[in-house]
């Protein structure tokens, strides 16, 4: 999907078909890739997928938090000149998109959340990391699904490149102590701003209990299930994904607009 990134100003985002806006954001050691099955999908139904390489390693230190890449995808939003958007997020994506419809909730038509931190205080991973070890990279990257064979060789590969990268890996474990930091479970309660919750069955990073303390938490929230699936369902079962959130869509009545 690289091939397809879109550079204007400062953001450099993919972005496909017409229609209702639909802004995709990865996790911390997730690709834009990750999403290529809901890329594939909605489009054809009247959706604009739009996925915005979120400023992982480009942020000064002191930025280098969640709050910080929340008031990124703000500048991102109002610089496609969009309204009503639909955000969809997996691990550190969720979390950016449950705190910026919190600071800008009429901004967010609607939240897709699934393997989301903000909750658990291990969500962003319990190891890190031992650097030069590949197998343990590997591993590590394999623990992420149910399936350790969607962990395919350019996967391990990219995340032992980070965690080799000095600068990327401190700012990697700067990230996710902020994501411990901002910790939602009290503003969850307050916050009403529709939201779908997909979960892993076999979610290792962030367990299913997290899920169901979401769905609890969050006023208007429906939570469902992927069985044999760990923390990144749209990559390791995406028909199923894609089917789910479709007719959730439709429940709620955000049809795309053809």
């Amino acid at each position: 999907m690289k091939e397809n990134l879109i550079s204007e100003g400062k953001f450099k985002y993919i972005e496909v078909g017409e229609g209702t806006p639909v802004i995709i954001l990865h996790g911390l050691m997730g690709g834009l890739s990750n999403f290529q099955g809901v890329t594939d999908y909605f489009p054809k139904k009247g959706y604009k997928i739009l996925i915005p390489e979120l400023p992982i390693y480009d942020m000064p230190m002191l930025k280098t938090n969640v709050k910080q890449f929340a008031k990124f995808l703000k500048k991102f939003i109002e610089f496609k000149g969009l309204d009503d958007v639909i955000l969809l997020g997996n691990s550190l994506g969720g979390h950016i998109g449950l705190l910026h419809s919190k600071m800008y909730p009429k901004k967010v038509r609607a939240l897709v959340i699934t393997g989301s931190s903000g909750l658990y205080e291990s969500a962003m991973g319990d190891g890190y990391p031992k650097r030069g070890d590949y197998e343990f990279i590997k591993k590590k990257a394999q623990d992420v699904f149910y399936n350790p064979a969607v962990a395919t060789k350019e996967i391990v590969d990219e995340v032992f490149a980070t965690v080799n990268d000095r600068v990327k890996l401190v700012k990697t474990l700067a990230i996710a102590k902020s994501a411990i930091r901002h910790n939602m479970a009290q503003d969850l309660p307050k916050m009403r701003t529709p939201t779908c919750i997909i979960w892993g069955e076999n979610d290792n990073v962030t367990p299913p209990d997290v899920a169901v303390l979401f769905d609890e938490l969050l006023p208007d929230s429906d939570l469902f299930w992927i069985k044999e699936c760990g923390h990144a369902p749209m990559m390791e079962h995406p028909s199923k994904f894609n089917e789910i959130l479709d007719a959730w869509f439709i429940k709620r009545g955000y049809l795309g607009e053809k």
